[in-house]
């Protein structure tokens, strides 16, 4: 029985490069044993192992000098968020400056583009492009009201305890000017269309679609993160609402299913109720049918000053 040579531990389990191994002393030979696989040029994997969409991204990168992951790939490494028939990244998308030759190889999807500095950041890394320029990378391919979400998650205000960051990732004078640094990118037309109908103030997708039903169905724009007290911040808060109808909606997505998340929905639920507000809860479901349910009774109710 052939004794296989243990591989150095950072390599165990992990996708790597030819010249990782080489810098760690692996002969070649070595990477012939069964427990490998060939991932194409310069690259190995753990044979019999299914690899996550960061493990993938990370060896391709590297086996491809002044290449970053973009596009898709980088919406799901820098946890942005896509529509579910783009997230499962059956290719890793990664990108070079225009000047150079495109990336050809099993598994990618090659992007030469124009990069101005500043538009990339890394993670866990790996290079990649910025939230900002992936939204503008993914202009040509998502839809109106998907690229409108995924720029409301850009300039949201983010909740420091949850998310280790202070800042929005973008504001939309900040956008602005990336759209005129790329005139010619497929997409940049939509981008500026999106531009124009983001708010701060979602902090989902599905809020998002919530807001865009409303104003499709004729009704006015509704205040977002809307606190029954304007003047307490501890005061309870509905997604959005109009406070001169004392009317309210609220998404309840998946964070709300949690104990400790419906006692604090509860109480603000109770505290909308008990101060007299309409008050509208949608979900999933509503979700689902376009949020047709919920407006017909929004419009039901009296939408008149108080």
């Amino acid at each position: 029985m052939v004794r296989i040579v243990p591989l150095p531990g950072s390599l165990v389990q992990t996708p790597f490069t030819v010249y990782e191994s080489r810098a760690l002393g692996v002969r070649p030979k070595r990477l012939r044993a069964h427990d490998l696989s060939d991932g194409g040029r310069l690259i190995y994997l753990p044979a019999s192992r299914h690899l996550e969409i960061i493990e993938r991204a990370r060896v391709l990168a590297a086996a491809t000098p002044g290449a970053w992951a973009s596009h898709e790939t980088a919406a799901v490494l820098t946890g942005l968020g896509l529509p579910p028939w783009l997230g499962g990244c059956p290719t890793i998308h990664l990108s070079k400056p225009h000047e150079l030759p495109r990336v050809r190889r099993a598994g990618v999807t090659g992007h030469r583009v124009r990069c101005i500095p500043g538009e990339l950041t890394e993670v866990d890394g790996i290079p990649v492009t910025a939230p900002p320029r992936t939204w503008l990378d993914l202009a040509a391919v998502l839809p109106l009201n998907y690229l409108i979400a995924l720029g409301d998650q850009l300039i949201r205000q983010p909740r420091p305890s949850l998310e280790q960051r202070r800042e929005p990732y973008a504001y939309k004078d900040g956008l602005r000017l990336l759209i005129r640094q790329h005139p010619n990118m497929k997409g940049v037309e939509k981008a500026r269309l999106a531009l124009e109908e983001m708010r701060v103030g979602a902090d989902s997708f599905p809020e998002t679609f919530l807001r865009l039903a409303l104003l499709d169905a004729r009704l006015p724009e509704p205040e977002l993160q809307l606190r029954l007290d304007p003047d307490d911040r501890r005061s309870p808060a509905a997604d959005l609402g109009y406070r001169r109808f004392r009317l309210a909606v609220q998404y309840d997505g998946a964070p709300h299913l949690t104990r400790v998340q419906q006692s604090k929905d509860n109480r603000r639920d109770e505290a909308f109720r008990s101060a007299g507000w309409a008050y509208f809860k949608a979900n999933a479901d509503d979700l689902a049918e376009g949020f047709e349910s919920v407006i017909a009774r929004i419009k039901r109710a009296r939408l008149r000053p108080v």
